[in-house]
């Protein structure tokens, strides 16, 4: 039986994707009976999969209340005024008071800041899931996002960092030094729920690719790479899990290059268990994160998802030297660093597919590297 949390705690968010630490926090204090939980939500993005701000209530694990606003698009200045004054609303009406607010983002911590100063929540919780220095290209929206995040990053009573480098940018550009409040809190995964496959019924010779498909993702870089590898692996399989905007520019680069039958494009899976099997059955996946302008660049700073998945899911990966804990998952023998061209990507593939008793090595090291990230364990050091 899951030991009860007997507080009652807010939790604030912006969403575009499914699932993100939001929802599995969420998660984590549901399955432990939290005494009270107020879950806010409000889209990030406009598409047809997500649905509108709103609220749900929890008593004890059990929902006993929710309110959803229909999707209507605004500028984005005037989206985030609304979502801060949403979030501050959907909190005040439940006319309860909270022990803790943990807003995903500086708007969201923002309402928690103001909360705690009318007397409505005793602590404040910011949980920076992004961080890049240059988030706006109009230098006015860039300075408020930016100052707003400073303030947030100074008063709340804890600073939940997804990576280290967070914590470095913050000092180098803001020069905000960190302290015992700030926190490293990695991305994970539910890592007892992945079924993951024994070697010898994985598909030896597929990789994998999964995510949001833009061209910063670097697929179309091992596209070019396919013609070199199946001179040395005939039945090499590229399998694209996923949908966006370079969907059609990479499905036409196929077609050019004539690698219909070594290229699979499953589109979008809502079904992350689905998902997570055709992960596990590969033999290795790729995240070829483009370096650029690193004032500008998300994923630098961040903690990639979808790298724990892989890694949760058994299956080695090949990566850029962007994510911050690239180089511990070379040291690991987890996984690669590769350049994003199409040689480099041959050759680590190649490497690997063509050596099984490494193959399953790295695999093995995976396997045993993810276990650290396991949900429950992350936030049972922090939600105490």
């Amino acid at each position: 039986m899951e030991e009860k949390i007997n507080k009652k705690i807010v939790i604030a968010t912006h969403y575009w994707a499914d699932y993100g630490p939001g929802q599995a926090l969420r998660e984590y204090l549901l399955a432990h009976n939290v005494r009270t939980l107020l879950w806010i939500q409000h889209p990030l993005m406009y598409s047809k999969r997500l649905s509108g701000s709103g609220y749900e209530v929890y008593k004890n694990g059990k929902k006993v209340k929710g309110y959803k606003k229909k999707i209507r698009k605004y500028p984005p200045v005037i989206s985030y005024i609304k979502d801060f004054f949403l979030t501050i609303w959907f909190t005040l009406i439940t006319k309860e008071k909270f022990d803790c607010f943990i807003g995903i983002n500086n708007l969201n911590a923002f309402a928690g800041l103001f909360l705690k100063k009318v007397g409505v929540v005793k602590k404040s919780v910011y949980y920076v899931i992004d961080y890049t220095p240059k988030r706006f290209e109009n230098k006015w929206l860039n300075w408020i996002y930016h100052k707003i995040e400073s303030i947030c990053a100074l008063k709340c009573d804890e600073v939940w960092n997804l990576s280290p480098k967070m914590i470095e940018a913050r000092e180098k550009f803001k020069g905000i030094k960190a302290n015992r409040k700030h926190k490293i809190i990695p991305m994970g995964i539910w890592f007892d729920r992945i079924k993951r496959i024994e070697f010898e019924y994985i598909n030896k010779h597929q990789l994998v690719f999964m995510g949001h498909i833009i061209k910063k993702q670097g697929v179309q870089f091992v596209i070019y790479a396919i013609p070199e590898i199946v001179k040395h692996i005939p039945d090499f399989k590229f399998l694209v899990i996923g949908e966006g905007e370079f969907l059609n520019e990479l499905k036409k680069l196929v077609k050019d290059l004539k690698i219909d039958k070594f290229v699979e494009f499953t589109g979008y899976i809502k079904n992350h268990t689905v998902v997570e099997k055709l992960i596990a059955k590969s033999a290795l996946a790729v995240a070829l994160y483009e370096k650029g302008d690193l004032e500008r660049n998300f994923t630098y700073y961040s903690d990639p998802g979808k790298i724990k998945v892989y890694l949760g899911a058994g299956v080695p990966v090949l990566l850029t030297d962007v994510p911050y804990n690239a180089k511990e998952i070379k040291k690991k023998k987890c996984g690669k660093i590769v350049e994003p061209e199409p040689k480099s990507i041959a050759r680590a593939v190649v490497e690997l597919m063509k050596n099984e008793h490494v193959l399953e090595e790295y695999r093995k090291n995976a396997i045993e590297y993810a276990k650290q990230f396991d949900w429950n364990l992350i936030f049972k050091e922090v939600i105490k």
